[in-house]
């Protein structure tokens, strides 16, 4: 969190979070310009075309990644510290995008006695469905990225609102979508080894396979709640709470509260982060606060108030103790409400 407009809020975490990402890259355009052009048939003819496949690939496995972190995060919170910078490595994906862009125009329209985007755009003139212009999917992807790279700052955040600013976030996957084409109908077709082939394939189904699973784990967790006869919403017994983790329960309404025990009191608010819209329950207590997983936003367990001089609040829930279970009324309290907290009986789990 910052209370000052700073290009690029660098931290430690950030700073090994993007050396992590910058020797990945490093490493993985050395290998592939050292072991490539011994995979694919016909051999790569030149240095420049290898370099343009090395960008290429590169930022193809990097947009993978990026789809990949999301779901993994949810299926296990050991990944949530790759999900914290993410919005670094898209925009160092864009980047990467770009380099391949310059040695497909440093290459393959060096020759043209017509300007290098306009060859780009308008030689090819196959009318079959195979020979569709693939170039254009990869600009089209291209252009996705940048939009994506260019709001990536917290002020657009603010700027265009949450809602509107996930929509646009959330093109990526049709960007990913649009770079499989591209690379279908492009490099595939040419090639007479299934490398390329298969690591797309390894792509895809990774992609859809890590979704799926993680939507069956989230379809579970937002089963009917069960209601108890006056309205409110049995969410686990005392002793199931872990001190300083978060605990999300689904309400009738299909809305999400976070519970969060901490000490020997229990509190709770809403899952949704008023920055990004993080779950909140998937974070922890620190510093004496609910902590978002995503961008490390905080709150106030009791008040859902980000402390002083932040500003952000999220509606709060009531609670009750029913013998050793834990009861939550689903009527979502306005935002900065301050709750009574449910007491842990002392000697209690």
């Amino acid at each position: 969190m910052s209370v000052q407009y700073r290009p690029v809020q660098w931290n430690r975490s950030k700073l090994v979070y993007d050396l992590w990402l910058a020797a990945g890259v490093t490493v993985y355009l050395l290998v592939y310009l050292r072991w490539a052009p011994g995979l694919v048939e016909p051999p790569l003819i030149g240095g420049a075309e290898l370099r343009m496949r090395a960008f290429g690939t590169c930022a193809f496995w990097m947009l993978t990644l990026i789809l990949c972190i999301g779901p993994l995060a949810r299926l296990d919170r050991r990944f949530l510290p790759v999900l914290y910078n993410r919005r670094h490595f898209g925009v160092l994906t864009f980047f990467v995008a770009v380099a391949h862009l310059y040695a497909v125009l440093g290459w393959y329209m060096a020759f043209s006695p017509a300007d290098p985007w306009v060859a780009l755009l308008s030689a090819n003139t196959d009318t079959s469905f195979l020979g569709f212009p693939f170039e254009w999917l990869g600009l089209a992807a291209l252009v996705i990225l940048f939009a994506m790279a260019a709001t990536s700052h917290d002020f657009w955040l603010a700027f265009l609102t949450p809602p509107v600013w996930k929509r646009l976030h959330m093109l990526v996957y049709l960007a990913y979508g649009l770079v499989v084409m591209h690379v279908t109908l492009g490099v595939l077709q040419a090639e007479g080894s299934a490398v390329y082939a298969v690591a797309t394939g390894i792509s895809l189904a990774a992609v859809a396979g890590l979704h799926l699973v993680a939507g069956s784990v989230e379809a579970r967790r937002d089963a009917t709640p069960a209601v108890e006869s006056d309205g409110w919403v049995f969410v686990a017994g005392i002793g199931e709470l872990e001190d300083g983790v978060g605990r999300t329960v689904t309400l009738p309404d299909g809305e999400r509260a976070a519970v969060f025990r901490h000490g020997d009191r229990i509190s709770a608010l809403s899952n949704a982060c008023a920055h990004q819209n993080g779950p909140l329950g998937e974070g922890r207590i620190l510093d004496g606060c609910v902590t978002c997983p995503w961008h490390g936003f905080q709150y106030d367990p009791e008040t859902g108030c980000s402390p002083p001089p932040f500003t952000e609040k999220v509606a709060t829930y009531r609670l009750r103790r029913d013998g050793d279970r834990l009861l939550i009324d689903p009527r979502a309290l306005p935002p900065g409400t301050r709750t009574e907290p449910v007491r842990i009986a002392e000697g209690g789990a």
